[in-house]
Order: C-alpha cells, then structure tokens, then sequence
C-alpha cells in the first residue's frame, strides 16, 4: 500500500487485459471458494485492456475475490463480469469495469464510511477465523485511483454485495 501511495502520481503506461487477469485470480483462488462451496462464475468475454500494472491489477482482483468468498454465503456463487462505461467528456477513453458480485450478507450500513480505511474490518471475528489485514480494499482503491480509475459497491444487508473496479480503456 505504501508503494501504491508513493506512486499516486505516476499512471501506469502498460495495457493490460484485465479480463485475464480475472481468470487468473479466480484459477488462484478456486480451490479456497471449493472448500466453502461456492462457485466462482466468471462471463465469457473477449479481451478487455486497461491501462494499469498486470501486478497490481492482479492483487486487486484477487483482493475483491477473497473478499468475496470470505463473506460469501456457504454453497453460493460469486459473480465476476464485465463491461464498458461510457465515453469520458471532451472526447476522454471510455472506461473498463470488473464486477465482482457474492450473495452473503451485504455491508451493514454503519460500516460503509469506513470501508476502505487501512486496517478497517467489518467482520472482526469472520476476518480473524479467515485471515485478512483489513488492508486490502485499501490497495484496491488505491490502485484504482493510480490507474486513474475508480471503486464503488451497491451492497443489500442480507442479499450480498458487488464491488465495481473501473479502470481506463487502454
């Protein structure tokens, strides 16, 4: 995180696909979403390239998929899928989004301020049974940010949460 924040300024000049990126983090990440059960779906997509570091993309996405399966509910699913957003004004790149949607029990309002502070942790107890630091959403924002990009949730107290990554066309 503190490399990230040294290098707020400089915007990653490599294009990456980010919808590799996403098959990889979930190959990663499979067997811990097995042993609860859930499924990891990911859309069909043809290559989608962003501007931003495969390295730190890939923390990103696996970041938001352990969260994911961490909170998710026992034999569900977690969605992961993609799109475009719209042009920029003054004629700007459009934007890649990455969407990574479980079914557990959302983010309980009083939390949502604070989500991505460092070492911040909504589920004390789930976070020390599982593991977690309280520092990931932290560098996926942070990251999202340096790329030039941007993070947001919509999130239903007892439906689930969804975690959207936009990141510039590269």
């Amino acid at each position: 995180l503190s490399r990230i924040e040294l290098n707020e300024h400089n915007r990653p000049q490599v294009s990456t696909d980010i919808v590799a990126i996403a098959q990889g983090a979930a190959a990663a990440l499979a067997p811990l979403a097995k042993v609860d059960g859930i499924v990891l779906q990911i859309a069909a997509h043809d290559p989608l390239f962003v501007r931003g570091d495969r390295d730190e993309l890939t923390q990103v996405l696996q970041n938001l998929l352990h969260n994911a399966i961490k909170y998710g509910r026992e034999n569900s699913e977690v969605r992961v899928a993609f799109g475009r957003a719209a042009a920029q004004a003054a004629g700007g790149p459009g934007q890649v989004f990455v969407s990574i949607a479980d079914r557990g029990d959302g983010i309980p309002r009083e939390a949502i301020p604070r989500l991505t502070e460092r070492f911040y942790r909504v589920d004390v107890k789930r976070s020390r049974e599982k593991g977690g630091t309280g520092l990931g959403l932290a560098i996926v924002k942070n990251t999202a940010e340096q790329a030039g990009g941007r993070v947001w949730f919509e999130t239903k107290e007892g439906e689930g949460a969804t975690f959207f990554v936009e990141l510039p066309v590269a």
